[in-house]
């Protein structure tokens, strides 16, 4: 597992984080509290923040352990919070099984997608779940910079394989797929949920050791201002190691 409190772990979720919260800004009313649904929620720190700021939570996870890792986060928070957060194990693929049509404001699927061979009926299912108008909040790998992370560190012969590939093989040594973001702008519109925005996730950060600790404040302050600039600003949000995308329910 990724260090959770380390720097490419923080720099990911900061800034999507950030990311997310300016969409459902732009989609919500200030104060408004919404049904969201996290799908492959991991350690829970996206679904943790959001039933602090109010809102509704339900985590799906399907690794026993992530989840147990997730309850025990939550066990630490005030009964207030608690009451907000529901966990499951279950499949992302299986959406349909544990929820209705139309039960949710905002779905997030992190992370997830590079470990599911065919990813269109997933993402078909997770759609399904929003109310008209809602965020699909997606993480993917982006395979139009595949090259970046061995190029830069002076891996050639990766670097070069990297150019004709869609997979990868990522720090656990599991292989692993990634999307291109002119593909899943296809794919979003043909499941009534086109893009509407899109970001750039850990641009100059993604080369650092899984182990590697935080700068100080004022460094780290810095750092993620750079890495923020740079997940909105092209051509930079291209070569980003994730890509953060958030279609829209028709």
């Amino acid at each position: 597992m990724e260090g959770l409190g380390g720097l490419r772990n923080t720099v990911r979720q900061e800034l999507v984080a950030r990311q997310l919260d300016e969409q459902i800004a732009a989609r919500y009313p200030v104060g408004q509290r919404l049904r969201i649904l996290d799908v492959g929620m991991g350690q829970g720190t996206q679904a943790l923040r959001l039933a602090r700021a109010g809102h509704t939570i339900t985590g799906l996870e399907a690794d026993p352990e992530m989840l147990k890792v997730a309850r025990e986060a939550l066990a630490t928070e005030p009964a207030g919070i608690r009451e907000r957060v529901r966990l499951i194990e279950g499949d992302g693929r299986e959406t349909g099984v544990h929820f209705l049509p139309g039960s949710f404001d905002v779905v997030l699927c992190h992370g997830v997608l590079m470990y599911v061979e065919e990813p269109d009926a997933m993402l078909a299912g997770l759609a399904r779940m929003l109310a008209p108008g809602g965020l699909l909040s997606l993480l993917v790998r982006n395979a139009d910079a595949l090259a970046m992370r061995p190029g830069l560190a002076g891996d050639w012969s990766g670097a070069l394989a990297a150019f004709e590939s869609d997979t990868y093989t990522n720090r656990l040594g599991l292989r692993a797929r990634a999307d291109r973001l002119d593909a899943m702008t296809e794919t979003l519109a043909g499941i009534a949920a086109p893009l509407q925005a899109w970001y750039g996730v850990r641009v100059f950060t993604d080369n650092v050791p899984n182990d590697e600790g935080l700068p100080p404040a004022q460094e780290l302050e810095r750092l993620l201002a750079a890495e923020d600039r740079a997940g909105r600003t092209d051509p930079y949000r291209r070569v980003a190691a994730l890509l953060h995308l958030c279609g829209v329910r028709g």
